[in-house]
């Protein structure tokens, strides 16, 4: 199931399937990024953000944004400052699809949407679940 659609560059797509309230105080974010164009997309640096420039592809670049509670989610780090998230991704091929996750702290549980972004997509607004 679809709940959201990120149009991107160069007929580059990011479905996101679900924003899931885990048990261990995570949201965890889930879908696929898709390229329905005809070249190799191969600007993937762009999704890792600026902070973790040098970390290796990744789309730690990805926020949520709770509009209602005035706060800005960024994507979860271990202790060796890796992402909680989809990494290893230098290219994606024309038809290609790419499975996609992303760890986020958990909202408040009054917050039942957020805005998210992944740099280079349009934003759009994702339901909350669990």
């Amino acid at each position: 199931m679809v709940i959201a659609t990120l149009n991107g560059q160069d007929g580059m797509m990011l479905e996101i399937n679900s924003a899931q309230r885990d048990p261990g105080g995570f949201l965890t974010v889930t879908g696929q990024l898709k390229n329905t164009g005809s070249k190799s997309y191969k600007d993937t640096a762009a999704w890792r953000g600026i902070e973790l420039k040098g970390s290796g592809e990744s789309v730690a670049g990805a926020t949520l944004v709770d509009k209602v509670g005035k706060k800005r989610y960024y994507v979860l780090r271990d202790t060796e400052s890796r992402c909680l998230c989809t990494a290893g991704i230098s290219s994606v091929d024309p038809g290609q699809s790419v499975p996609f996750f992303a760890q986020f702290p958990m909202p408040p549980t009054s917050t039942t949407e957020v805005e998210f972004n992944l740099p280079t997509f349009a934003t759009a607004t994702v339901k909350l679940s669990g």
